[in-house]
């Protein structure tokens, strides 16, 4: 294995648990007698899981205090073994000897959050504009102008799914070869311009072509930008900065709501329906985003300075030194390779042969279902319950803001309590009564009790962005870690395209046989969830055995000699 992912290694077992990560830093780090004096220059504290509330940093710590967190780069023998390779597009700005206040991170977090991820999370929200406005589509007699029936827009929806899920990988391997700041604008652009083109839409075939070159040229999108995110932030940030990316698109959902609102509104403008200046607008919008991506997206955490971004670029001399330091004494790894050196087929072949990672993929297939396919016929529900188009328009808000508020706070106590499949049974069990009650409705109940339990269960609390980070932290491969990534989405979409086939016509409008189902597919996600418990939870006891037997001395020696790769290594332990 390498050097680097040795580092990795060293810096594991779980990141958000500082007893363990102090024990294992004492035990590989602190053994050698080589380690420099200026460890008595590092912090005493590990940095709390900063929060949006959380503008003063950090309680009951001094502001102007170290906050340079330890790493094996403190060891004057080791550390050559983990330096950034040659060709590390930020090399001139590593330097093992920096230190940094408390203040200085908390500001350029700061920074990090409003450059960074702001514009990130606003390139997400515009791809929900394009990817969910098909939705509020339906209800202004979109099936009915293009004479297409309920079957024609799951295939239209199947359609968009597989092309979505097929252009992940493809994507990926485009990314890493030409790097997200130029790859995730070109996507954009070129999405945007279908997205807009489906004003001219006339019937079935268009709106099959379309859905296909929508799903091809988005697909991979949410994985480029996790790859983007990590460059500038650590792996506990990267989890609670994955919270705000989905935030965004459930945000974006709450603004096309209104705008849907207005726009639908300008049907018979120019004898147009209302759905066709969606497209148009929405689109437009994207590609005014998508455009601006060229100049906001960065290359590199030492490359800010361009004609958009001023001559002095975003950040200091020394805050791209505080940057860079920061991320590799975190994740070493990270400087195992430039950021536009392409993945090989060995990577994508060994995520996909990681069976340790394959419970969450099964986790990702199914979590969502009892949910989405929901979500997905809202709008024609609430048509079909006699609500007006401008009234199911509006609707979807309270659901949308209530499922914001939901993730936020799941996420977050995931992040406080490190527990992921346990909370994920938790987010099933509370859709599972709301199923329950939707399956029992008949023809004569009130309109509005279908509509509250509709939105009590479309508001649930979503794991979603926690799973993303969790698939992450347990690849334990900054070289795979990606592309895990990419695949877990991947079997996201294949649970997509099998909602899409649960509300049948001939079970309308009360899709009892589908609701039946949804509540099986719920169980048997929460089944999956606790497997997954007890899967990971057995191989670290297993490993706890086997390393604990070993003295100081074979550790050691593993560490310096083992050919383990990953989270195949004795030292690291799973997440759950």
């Amino acid at each position: 294995m390498s050097d680097h992912e040795k580092a990795v290694s060293i810096r594991t077992a779980s990141i958000d648990d500082s007893d363990s990560f102090n024990e294992k830093h004492n035990t590989v780090v602190r053994s050698s007698s080589s380690i420099s004096d200026d460890t008595l220059n590092l912090a005493t504290t590990k940095p709390k899981r900063f929060f949006f509330w959380q503008w003063n940093g950090p309680s009951g710590i001094d502001l102007d205090a170290i906050a340079t967190q330890p790493s094996v780069f403190d060891d004057e023998v080791l550390r050559k073994h983990y330096e950034p390779c040659a060709e590390y597009e930020n090399l001139h700005r590593f330097d093992p000897s920096v230190r940094w206040t408390w203040r200085e991170e908390i500001t350029l977090l700061r920074k990090l959050d409003w450059k960074i991820m702001f514009f990130v999370g606003l390139m997400f929200g515009a791809l929900q504009l394009d990817r969910g406005n098909i939705s509020q589509a339906t209800a202004d007699n979109f099936l009915t102008n293009l004479k297409m029936t309920t079957n024609d827009f799951n295939n239209g929806n199947t359609i968009f799914t597989v092309s979505f899920l097929l252009a992940e990988l493809p994507s990926q391997l485009i990314s890493k070869k030409l790097g997200p700041d130029r790859w995730v604008p070109t996507q954009m652009v070129l999405w945007s311009i279908v997205a807009l083109s489906q004003f001219w839409l006339t019937g079935r075939g268009s709106f099959f072509a379309t859905r296909c070159l929508l799903g091809v040229l988005q697909g991979g999108f949410i994985a480029d930008c996790t790859l983007y995110l990590s460059y500038f932030y650590t792996g506990a940030e990267l989890t609670v900065r994955l919270s705000y990316f989905w935030a965004a698109d459930v945000l974006a959902n709450i603004i096309a709501a209104f705008l849907g609102f207005g726009i639908l509104h300008m049907r018979g403008v120019q004898g147009r329906a209302g759905w066709r200046w969606l497209f148009l607008i929405e689109g437009i919008l994207t590609l005014l985003v998508g455009l601006a991506a060229y100049g906001f997206m960065l290359p590199a955490p030492t490359k800010s300075k361009s004609f958009l971004r001023g001559q002095k670029g975003w950040f200091t001399e020394r805050e791209e030194y505080i940057l860079v330091n920061r991320i590799l004494r975190d994740d070493p790894s990270k400087g195992d390779m430039h950021n536009r050196q392409p993945l090989n087929l060995r990577n994508l072949w060994d995520a996909l042969c990681d069976y340790d990672i394959w419970p969450i993929y099964l986790i990702g297939l199914t979590f969502d279902m009892s949910t989405s396919t929901i979500g997905t016929y809202l709008s024609l529900t609430l048509r079909q319950l006699g609500f007006t188009t401008f009234q199911t328009t509006l609707m979807g808000l309270p659901r949308t803001v209530l499922g914001l508020i939901m993730m936020m706070v799941i996420n977050y106590t995931i992040q406080r309590t490190n527990q992921r499949a346990l909370f994920g049974i938790l987010a099933q069990l509370w859709s599972l009564p709301n199923l329950i009650a939707l399956r029992t409705f008949g023809t004569h109940t009130n309109r509005w009790s279908k509509y509250a339990v509709t939105t009590i269960l479309l508001g649930h609390p979503t794991p979603h962005a926690a799973q993303v980070a969790w698939t992450s932290r347990n690849s334990n491969s900054v070289r795979t870690r990606t592309v895990s990534s990419a695949v877990y989405n991947m079997w996201c979409q294949l649970g997509g395209i099998i909602c899409n086939y649960i509300y049948r016509k001939d079970d309308a409008p009360l899709y009892k046989r589908g609701n039946t189902d949804l509540i099986a597919l719920g169980c048997m996600s929460i089944a999956i969830y606790a497997l997954a418990k007890v899967y990971y939870v057995y191989r670290n006891k297993k490993r706890d055995a086997i390393w604990n037997a070993k003295t100081t001395e074979e550790k050691n020696h593993y560490l310096t000699t083992t050919t383990d790769k990953g989270n195949k290594r004795l030292d690291f332990r799973f997440v759950s």
